[in-house]
Parts: structure tokens; C-alpha cells; sequence
């Protein structure tokens, strides 16, 4: 089972369909795996809160994944999504923050599979299966190089 909140009324504003779509981005990575994962798309303050109690880094980042032990299967772990940072990633690479959360659910649910990017051959191996996961849901290669448009000069 996958349960996706949606704790960031400004979110709901942006993206009213975010809960489907961000559990849908949660069955791709999870693929065959069975188990439940929980989404969480909130406020920058509310990931800052626990990023700077879990990680010591007192600011705000675009998602944080927490594995669960073991002893709690079938709960694989769960995500928190940060809404501003998340939505200030997209328009400075130039993506729709649908497709960001998108990718940001992927990555953080990899990670709760173990998947991790601490050396280059990792970093290459993770990036490598985002993109065949999020290519099955239409999004683009979010490692590409954004390209500005005529209005970013």
C-alpha cells in the first residue's frame, strides 16, 4: 500500500492531482516489491524541522527518505517532500513540478530499497534506473542539461 499526504495547502493549489500521481511514481520504483510506503508532500519548514533533527543540516531539502527497520515489514519507510524547495528546483531547471515530484518520489523510494549515489558508480547505476522508471511514466530525462528557452536570458 502506498499513502500519500498532502500536509502543504500550496501544493494542493499547484498540483491538485499530486497524491495519484506521486503514488504512482511509488508502484514504479517499488516495481515488483511488495510492502507500504508513505508519502508526505509538506512545508519547507516542516523538512527543515527534520532534517536539521535527524541529518544536523538546520535547512530545508527537496526530499528525505527513512528506511524502516526491518521488524516493521511490510512498512518499507517512508518520504517527506519539501513543496517550495521542490517547486524552486523546477522552474530553475526549467521542469513542470509534476514531473520533479515525480522523479523526487522515485529517488527516495530507490533509496528506501537501498539504492544509494555516495560513490560514482552508484550515482551512475541509481540515475540509470530513474530514467528507464520515469521514461515508463513519460517524464523526461531530469539529468539532461537544461537547455534555457529564450525568456531565461
Amino acid at each position: 500500500m502506498i499513502e500519500v499526504e498532502v500536509a502543504d495547502p500550496a501544493c494542493t493549489a499547484a498540483l491538485p492531482d499530486a497524491p495519484p500521481r506521486l503514488e504512482r511514481a511509488a508502484a514504479t520504483a517499488l516495481g515488483t516489491v511488495a510492502g507500504d510506503v508513505v508519502v508526505l508532500l509538506t512545508d519547507d519548514a516542516a523538512v527543515r524541522e527534520i532534517n536539521a533533527r535527524f541529518r544536523d543540516r538546520d535547512q530545508p531539502t527537496n526530499v528525505l527518505s527513512f528506511p524502516a527497520a526491518e521488524s516493521a515489514a511490510p512498512h518499507l519507510g517512508d518520504l517527506m517532500l519539501a513543496h517550495g524547495v521542490c517547486a524552486a528546483e523546477a522552474v530553475a531547471q526549467g521542469k513542470t513540478l509534476a514531473d520533479h515530484l515525480t522523479h523526487l518520489t522515485i529517488h527516495g523510494v530507490l533509496h528506501l530499497l537501498g539504492r544509494d549515489h555516495v560513490d560514482e558508480a552508484e550515482a551512475e547505476a541509481m540515475e540509470a534506473e530513474e530514467r528507464t522508471l520515469l521514461a515508463s511514466l513519460g517524464v523526461a530525462d531530469p539529468y539532461r542539461p537544461h537547455e534555457p528557452s529564450h525568456g531565461d536570458a
